[in-house]
C-alpha cells in the first residue's frame, strides 16, 4: 500500500498516513477475508470484507482529507490575527502546523516532534519543511526535535498550542499528565489549546479543569473525523488559560 498522498484540495505539501501500520493491518485482513469469501462461494462471507473495507475506507478518508476540512475549519473561526505564535506538539509532517501558518503575516508557527515514523508515514523534520517550501509559509515556520513532555521554550511563550493525534502516542498516564501541563505552561494568559485525540480526552479534560484552565469543553469532531470503529472517534478538547487575577 503506498503511503504518500498529496492533498489536492488547496494543499500542495505531501503530508503520509498517520499510524500507517493500521490501515495496512486492516487492508490484510479485507484481502485475506476476501480471498476466503470467494474460495467459499457463500455471499455470507462477503459481509465481513465489505464492514472491513468500509473502516478502511473511513481511516484512509479521515487521514488524507477530513483532519484538513476539519482543522482548516477550526483554525478559521479563531479569528486569528496573523501576529500569533503558535504552537503544535507532535505536528508529524506539518498539516496542521502550515495550515495555521497561513493565517499568519508577522507570527510564527513552531512545531515539535520526535518524528516518528510509526506515528505517521515519511515522518521527518525535512519532509516538513519540503511541505512548508510547498506550502509557502517557510518564512513563518520553526522546527524542533523534542519531547511534549519537556518542551524547551520558556512559560507562557505562545498564544496557540494545537495537537493533532498525538498525545496519545505516549504510552503511560504520567507523560500524557506531562504533556497536558507542558502545553499549559507554555500558553500565555487569554492563549487558547485544542486537541484532537482518539482517546484519553475525557483525562484531558478533567486535568485542564484541575489545573484552573477556562472553558474546557471537549466535543466530537464528526464523521469527516472518523478512524473506523466506536473506541476510534476523535473529540477536540479546547480550554483558555486564565489571566492573572
Amino acid at each position: 500500500m503506498r503511503m504518500e498522498h498529496r492533498f489536492s484540495a488547496g494543499r500542495r505539501g505531501s503530508y503520509g498516513v498517520d499510524a500507517p501500520y493500521a490501515p495496512i493491518f486492516m487492508g490484510i485482513l479485507v484481502g485475506f477475508n476476501l480471498l476466503v469469501a470467494i474460495q467459499s462461494g457463500q455471499g455470507r462471507r462477503f459481509v465481513p470484507v465489505i464492514f472491513m473495507g468500509a473502516i478502511l475506507a473511513a481511516y484512509l478518508d479521515a487521514t488524507l482529507r477530513g483532519k484538513f476540512v476539519v482543522w482548516g475549519q477550526l483554525l478559521h473561526q479563531l479569528n486569528l490575527r496573523g501576529d500569533e505564535q503558535i504552537l503544535d506538539i507532535g505536528c508529524g509532517r506539518g498539516a496542521v502546523l502550515l495550515m495555521a501558518a497561513q493565517h499568519l503575516t508577522t507570527g510564527r508557527a513552531v512545531g515539535v516532534d520526535l518524528w516518528r515514523k510509526i506515528d505517521q508515514s515519511g515522518n521527518s523534520m525535512e519532509a516538513t519543511r519540503r511541505n512548508a517550501l510547498a506550502e509557502g509559509v517557510a518564512d513563518r515556520v520553526e522546527l524542533h526535535t523534542a519531547d511534549m513532555t519537556a518542551l524547551p521554550f520558556a512559560d507562557n511563550s505562545f498564544d496557540l498550542v494545537v495537537s493533532n493525534m498525538a498525545i496519545h502516542n505516549i504510552n503511560t498516564v504520567a507523560g500524557r499528565k506531562k504533556a497536558i501541563e507542558e502545553a499549559v505552561r507554555v500558553l500565555r494568559p487569554a492563549g487558547r489549546l485544542m486537541i484532537a485525540d482518539v482517546r484519553a480526552t475525557g483525562a484531558y479534560q478533567k486535568q485542564l479543569e484541575s489545573l484552573r484552565m477556562c472553558d474546557v469543553k471537549r466535543r466530537r469532531l464528526g464523521c469527516q473525523f472518523w478512524r473506523g470503529g466506536a473506541s476510534a472517534v476523535t473529540l477536540l478538547v479546547t480550554a483558555t488559560k486564565p489571566k492573572p487575577a
